[in-house]
């Protein structure tokens, strides 16, 4: 595996690991705010960008690559309101679409059909992942300042579990 490479799997396993700290961060905000189906929602999704970044490792791994982990910021853990939570939630998916597609284009550019392969499936998750938090960021929106709305949304998104997404 050339280096290049190697060294752009290891940025988007830090980068899957930084995710996952940063849902947790999300987690801990709704738990402090009682509402803790967004929590638990949260907490799902941290545990499937654990998941993305051990399937990167393992990748590194097989191909007799050598995974260099690096330091992990601390997260956010105050936000103004759940659609906030949901706007950055976006984002940050939207930045990891784009950090898995120019690691596709490098791996294209380099012949590597072995990690063309493995990105494929990165590529149609993320397209997933920003699906479901544009949804719910657009449920958010739609119920505004209405308490009960928001309160109906909490119970919804704790019905869904790490189990549901994989």
């Amino acid at each position: 595996m050339k280096i290049n490479i190697q060294n752009a799997i290891n940025q988007q396993i830090n980068q899957e690991q930084s995710a996952a700290y940063i849902y947790l961060g999300m987690s801990a905000y709704f738990e402090s705010e009682n509402l803790t189906g967004f929590a638990s929602w949260c907490r799902a999704q941290y545990e499937e960008e654990i998941a993305h970044s051990m399937r990167l490792f393992q990748y590194l791994l097989d191909r007799d690559g050598q995974v260099i982990l690096d330091t992990i910021k601390a997260p956010r853990m105050h936000f103004d309101s759940p659609l906030h939570v949901f706007q950055v939630a976006l984002k940050q998916e939207q930045d990891n679409t784009k950090s898995i597609d120019k690691m596709y284009e490098l791996a294209s550019k380099e012949n590597d059909h072995a990690t063309i392969s493995h990105l494929q499936w990165f590529v149609d998750e993320q397209v997933e992942e920003e699906k479901n938090v544009s949804e719910c960021l657009a449920l958010i929106e739609r119920a505004g300042d209405d308490a009960n709305a928001i309160l109906y949304l909490n119970d919804k998104f704790g019905e869904r579990t790490a189990a549901d997404i994989e």
